[in-house]
């Protein structure tokens, strides 16, 4: 997840820290989001790699820090789901789009950059905004509901990516490649009920009548 100080209003080196991670991460998406966009609309998908391969595989590799903030404590986030996420992204970025780019000139592959980008835009912006209590309400409603449509956007679009790779190009990167991938593609059965389940449970934490006549 996102860095955010475990209650909002952190002070000195930390809370600096999360502000300025926090809104680079988030300027760093719009700009993924912006390429892909207007690629998409002007030129159409298979021209979207051109602009956005490198930017984009970088950004999702900064992340790795999520796992390092969770497992230090400098937010509270739940390791195990964060790792989860964070993994996936990581197999989509090094393990199909990198060894075999003219994936990437598929539709699905900008369809999934679109939706990690506008999560990751509206997490981002989230808790940079936390650290100084000025989260407005429409952007908390966001942050626990827009995954109700760009979370199986972005997964449909990771599954058909792998596909892609195990019936066309994977078998030349190593014999045991498409095995690995099957493995991999049977895995999203049971990762993708733990990270929605939880994302639902945070929507009922967070937005539920109680917490909203609290926080108003």
């Amino acid at each position: 997840m996102p860095a955010t100080a475990k209650r909002a209003g952190a002070s000195g080196p930390k809370k600096a820290y999360l502000v300025l991670y926090n809104a680079a991460s988030a300027i760093a998406w719009s700009v993924v989001f912006g390429r892909v966009a207007a690629v998409l609309y002007t030129r159409g998908a298979p021209l979207v790699p051109l602009v956005v391969n490198d930017f984009a595989r970088n950004i999702q590799t900064v992340a790795i820090m999520e796992i390092l903030h969770a497992l230090t404590g400098v937010v509270p986030a739940p390791v195990f789901t964060t790792a989860m996420q964070v993994a996936s992204r990581l197999l989509l970025v090094w393990g199909i789009s990198f060894p075999f780019p003219a994936l990437n000139s598929d539709i699905f592959y900008s369809s999934m950059l679109l939706a990690w980008s506008t999560t990751e835009i509206i997490r981002y912006t989230y808790f940079a905004l936390k650290q100084f209590d000025a989260v407005p309400g429409w952007l908390h409603w966001l942050r626990y509901s827009a995954f109700t449509i760009l979370y199986p956007i972005g997964i449909s679009s990771e599954v058909k990516m792998i596909f892609n790779a195990l019936l066309g190009p994977a078998g030349t990167l190593h014999e045991y490649y498409p095995l690995a991938l099957v493995v991999i593609l049977l895995s999203y059965i049971p990762g993708s009920v733990v990270l929605f389940s939880h994302m639902l449970s945070q929507r009922k934490k967070y937005l539920s009548p109680a917490k909203a006549k609290k926080t108003q």
